[in-house]
């Protein structure tokens, strides 16, 4: 409830609310504030007259007391630990102690009655976030600088369902200057297009000087995702897989800076993702038909991107393996990736752009573990 929703009472920092709350039993609530902490309780009352505020009164005036009481055991608690460990070194181990318990309850409020993993994931979020804003910042002097020279960026993002490309567009994009690029993520063809010839859908978003266009999957679903679920006819699959290195050659030759990123996500990670958008009410839209059959179709679907990557890898557009079950590490790696295609003014050197092995995967390591497993 907002400040909005109480009225003031004639008690110096007190506060009752306009209606009976029906989220409390149709009670009036009562609020305020001690030590810069705001307090909310619930009144045992229907009707709101002079006995509901004088019950207010008692209330805020109870709780003030037993939080004055508390803190005077939790100090003599204090004095009774310092005397019983009264070596200099142990006193100040703990008031180092106490100074980092204080700094900690300052910083997270009542933190005990939240649940400990959404704490921690929550708390690791924000050092995730600020380690990739260094990178970020970055990105927009590459940004910058792709307009200044009037050069041309694409960007393909492939990878199984619930790889993390999508989380992975929205990092990259988060600062940049919506101006100067744009996410394509097509749906199915017309029936005009599907008469057309295949890349030509594509084409028709390709960028402008000094543009970046991020491809949320791209022609490779011809490669993928169409011969599996006979969207392609086995000729159509063959004369794209031997076209396009061509077509790609042909971009590049004519000044397209072109960044093919895969995001390779393990079996159990899938899964794990998977259950999670179907229990989750808030991601449970993320979840289709397809992917229900992804994890039953592992095995085909391995088989095409092994035969993608094989095939599609070449000296002037390169496929870079971006390994996601990690997605914060993953996130970061794709960032450098698209700042290490490109010599941008004003670069910070004293940033990290070497590519962490365990995540920026080479193609013919991928190749090799693929060869061995299916995991991924």
């Amino acid at each position: 409830m907002n400040l909005s929703d109480f009225e003031k009472t004639n008690y110096s920092g007190l506060y009752v609310s306009k209606v009976a709350h029906p989220t409390f039993g149709k009670k009036y609530i009562a609020r305020f504030q001690h030590e810069r902490k705001r307090y909310v309780k619930v009144l045992g009352y229907t009707k709101k007259d002079n006995l509901t505020k004088k019950s207010a009164l008692n209330l805020m005036q109870k709780f003030k007391d037993s939080i004055v009481i508390e803190d005077k055991k939790t100090n003599i608690e204090m004095k009774q630990i310092i005397s019983d460990n009264a070596k200099p070194e142990n006193i100040d181990e703990i008031q180092k102690l106490k100074s980092e318990n204080d700094l900690m309850r300052s910083i997270l409020g009542e933190f005990q009655e939240h649940d400990k993993d959404s704490l921690k994931d929550g708390i690791q979020k924000l050092y995730d976030a600020e380690e990739l804003k260094q990178y970020q910042i970055e990105l927009i002097k590459l940004q910058n600088y792709l307009e200044n020279e009037n050069k041309r960026m694409i960007i393909l993002f492939e990878g199984r369902d619930a790889s993390g490309k999508g989380g992975a567009i929205r990092r990259i994009t988060r600062y940049m200057n919506n101006k100067h690029y744009r996410i394509v993520a097509l749906g199915k063809p017309t029936e005009t297009q599907k008469n057309q010839w295949f890349l030509q859908r594509y084409i028709e978003h390709f960028p402008t000087g000094g543009e970046i266009v991020l491809f949320d999957r791209s022609w490779y679903n011809r490669a993928m995702v169409e011969p599996i679920f006979g969207f392609c006819t086995q000729e159509e699959y063959e004369i794209f897989m031997e076209d396009v290195v061509n077509f790609e050659q042909d971009l590049v030759r004519q000044g397209m800076i072109l960044i093919k990123l895969y995001f390779s996500v393990s079996k159990a990670e899938q899964k794990r993702r998977f259950d999670r958008r179907i229990n989750d009410p808030l991601r449970q839209w993320k979840f289709s038909e397809v992917d229900m059959q992804a994890q039953d179709l592992w095995g085909e679907f391995s088989e095409k991107k092994y035969e993608m990557l094989r095939r599609t890898n070449s000296r002037s557009a390169p496929w870079h393996i971006v390994r996601s079950d990690d997605k914060h590490k993953a996130r970061l790696e794709a960032v450098k990736i698209i700042l290490n295609s490109v010599d941008y003014d004003g670069r910070n050197y004293a940033l990290d752009f070497q590519p962490n092995e365990k995540v920026n995967i080479s193609v013919q390591k991928e190749l090799m573990q693929m060869r061995k497993s299916q995991n991924y």
